[in-house]
């Protein structure tokens, strides 16, 4: 029993934690506002059980960074059935928000109509690809569904940052510069592999730039998806003095035949890393895209300070 003054019985009182003032205090946890619009991942590429999981893996991150979080999986080029498309997925949560507010009416509860954006919709794509991004647009008109869809994850110094990871993980640079060890088979020179032509190229260029301040090595940015390209910017760099070249995907993965990325680092004459796949920047950055298009939290994701 405790007075106003204190612990009637002399033992102690738990009181509660002072919030601690200033820049610095710990943020007040997020959760998803009730009746906030369903996340929809646009995933593009052929649908096989290995996108399923980097998907999953994905939003899994997504939610663990906002509770409450209704996050979907829509495939570009899915089948309706074990890998549902888009449009099936946009239908799908408009029907259910329509079913929420009929139910919550039929049981006397004094709620509004639903309005506003029955979904988000976040291409899985590090970099602009126009050719997909049409798709993905045109599968969000084709559902008739309102649903806004925001850019694409990159460029990000997140990326760079999952990028210095997968060459790291292949052996072809250090995890860490500073420290006084060697990697033999450390790159000279990075080939940037961007998918979705110039426009594409030009974007993973200044991810590149921050790639290279990370690396202290050379990066440019090629086209996989342009004849000559890898080969050209592979060749610009021997030319001005990098010897042992990698290849860095900037590429989620499902949007690229593997292939395609293995013949481009025979192309180049050099070994390659993976894409970046679900890496948690990805998941974040992807929840960023979401957060930022209605407005429920500033979302300003940092990168790892450059080492």
């Amino acid at each position: 029993m405790s007075s106003p003054t204190g612990p009637a019985s002399g033992l102690p009182v738990r009181m509660p934690r002072p919030r601690q003032p200033g820049r610095h205090r710990r943020p007040e946890p997020l959760a998803a506002p009730e009746g906030a619009p369903a996340l929809v991942l646009a995933v593009p590429g052929t649908p096989a059980a290995a996108t399923r999981s980097l998907a999953e893996e994905v939003v899994s991150i997504a939610r663990s960074e906002l509770p409450g979080l209704d996050a979907r999986i829509g495939y570009l080029d899915g089948d309706d059935g074990e890998f549902p498309t888009l449009q099936a997925i946009l239908t799908h949560a408009a029907e259910e928000r329509t079913a929420r507010y009929e139910q919550a009416r039929a049981a006397g509860a004094d709620v509004k109509e639903p309005e506003g954006p029955v979904a988000v919709v976040v291409p899985l794509l590090a970099g602009p690809d126009n050719a997909l991004l049409r798709r993905i647009r045109q599968a969000v008109m084709d559902s008739r569904i309102a649903a806004d869809l925001t850019d694409v994850l990159g460029p990000h110094p997140l990326l760079a940052e999952a990028l210095h990871v997968r060459l790291s993980e292949a052996g072809l640079a250090r995890a860490d510069r500073a420290r006084l060890f060697t990697v033999a088979t450390a790159a000279d020179g990075i080939v940037l592999a961007a998918v979705g032509g110039e426009e594409a190229v030009q974007a993973a260029g200044i991810t590149g730039m921050l790639l290279a301040a990370r690396l202290a090595v050379p990066v440019m940015a090629a086209a996989l998806d342009q004849d000559g390209s890898i080969a050209s910017i592979a060749e610009q760099l021997r030319s001005s003095g990098s010897q042992q070249l990698a290849l860095a995907p900037y590429l989620i993965g499902p949007e690229m035949n593997p292939a395609v990325i293995e013949e481009a680092a025979k192309e180049a004459g050099c070994s390659a890393a993976e894409p970046l796949g679900p890496y948690p920047a990805i998941g974040k950055l992807a929840l960023a895209k979401y957060t930022t298009a209605l407005g429920i939290a500033p979302q300003q994701v940092q990168g790892a300070p450059v080492r």
